[in-house]
Parts: structure tokens; C-alpha cells; sequence
């Protein structure tokens, strides 16, 4: 948004301004679990617990530490077939999903592979993002307040008016960095599974007032 009006009876000029600072992000989020299908509640939440069991000491047997390991979704659903329009009871099908913060990302695909070995079906979601992302916004709130006095400037020279050296008010538009999604495959078992953090990108943007004369 870039405008001149007046304010006070001051002419005064209103840009926005943007800033983007690409990372390598150096933490994977994943969310994967187990899903256990049985006639019987008590045997379907059994066998999952067991699963689970199994999947969390794979994991802290590899180095993640138990805080990083959270249960996420736990949920418990009652499954039909239909014939003939009549509903007829399956069974019981019990979600477990974790939530494991990956502070090594080159690590992440021996930890999806690791956890699907040792009984995970269900990997439902994988995002990359920073540990420390504040010294990074920071830089890219520097470049929306460079962008927006630019505009500014343009803008004054346009019009032929002179733009007063600093701007009468700045507003942060509050924005975060977004985490890098992946999109979850079938994972190779003889190998470990190429996972591609790619960059993130995070943005900051301002709006500025500018009195001119």
C-alpha cells in the first residue's frame, strides 16, 4: 500500500514495507504414530500401546531425548461396514500419533526409517523449521524498514517534494516464519530415506508514515 495524504494538516506519504530472509532450517518437526485395527477395544489399544512402546525406546535408543518425544493425537474410533444399507459393526481402530522434534535435520530420515521398522504406519506430516528464528526476523524487520523508506523516497521524488528524513510512525504487521512442509511418501526400508529440508524463508513487514514538505 503505498499513499500521500494529510494527517494534522500535514502532507504526509503511507507505504508498506517488506522483508524476506532465506535459512537453512536446522529442526525437522515430524508427526508420525500407530494405528491398530481389532474386533475387540481392549486388544486394539493393546497392541498400539506395545507398538508405541517399541517406536519411543527405538527413538531414545537413537538420541532423541524423551522431551522431544509428545503424544500429539490419541483418539479411538468405532468402524462399520455397510451391505444392503445396514450398518454392521468392523471393529474398534485406535490412533496413537507422536509429535518428535528433530534437532538434527541430516538425521530426520534415519528417524522416520527407524521408527517405521520398528512399527509406525502412519507418517502423517514432516516441517522444517529454526531453532532461534528471532535473530532472523530481525533481519528481514531491518529490510521492510529499508523497502518502505525506498518506496518513500520514489514516491517524493515523483511528486517532486521533499521527504522528512525519518518517517512519523512505523508499525510492525506481524508475521512469522512459515515451516517448510514435506510431502510424506512411501519410505524405502534398504536405505535411509532422502529427506530435503530445502530453505525457509521468513518474512517481516512494516507500515511507515513519511511527513513531506
Amino acid at each position: 500500500m503505498n499513499t500521500h495524504s494529510l494527517i494534522n494538516n500535514r502532507p504526509i506519504i503511507v507505504v508498506s514495507g517488506e522483508g524476506t530472509v532465506s535459512t537453512v532450517p536446522d529442526r525437522a518437526v515430524v508427526e508420525l504414530g500407530v494405528i491398530t485395527e481389532n474386533i475387540s477395544l481392549a486388544v486394539a489399544q493393546k497392541k498400539n500401546a506395545e507398538a508405541i512402546a517399541k517406536v519411543v525406546d527405538s527413538l531414545l535408543q537413537l538420541g532423541v531425548p524423551k522431551e522431544n518425544i509428545q503424544t500429539f493425537n490419541y483418539r479411538i474410533d468405532t468402524e462399520y461396514n455397510y451391505e444392503d444399507g445396514k450398518q454392521i459393526f468392523r471393529g474398534y481402530k485406535v490412533t496413537h500419533l507422536l509429535q518428535v522434534t528433530v534437532n538434527k535435520v541430516d538425521q530426520t530420515g534415519i528417524i522416520i526409517d527407524t521408527a517405521v521398522k520398528n512399527g509406525v504406519n502412519s507418517v502423517s506430516n514432516i516441517q522444517f523449521t529454526v531453532a532461534h528464528p528471532e535473530a532472523h526476523y530481525n533481519q528481514a524487520l531491518a529490510l521492510a524498514v529499508k523497502n518502505g523508506e525506498r518506496k518513500a523516497l520514489t514516491i517524493a521524488s515523483t511528486l517532486g517534494v521533499t521527504l522528512n528524513k525519518f518517517p512519523g510512525k512505523i508499525e510492525e504487521i506481524s508475521q512469522a516464519a512459515v515451516p517448510t512442509p514435506y510431502q510424506t511418501k512411501m519410505f524405502a526400508q534398504a536405505e535411509a530415506t532422502p529427506i530435503q529440508p530445502g530453505e525457509l524463508k521468513i518474512t517481516a513487514a512494516v507500515r511507515s508514515e513519511y511527513y513531506y514538505f
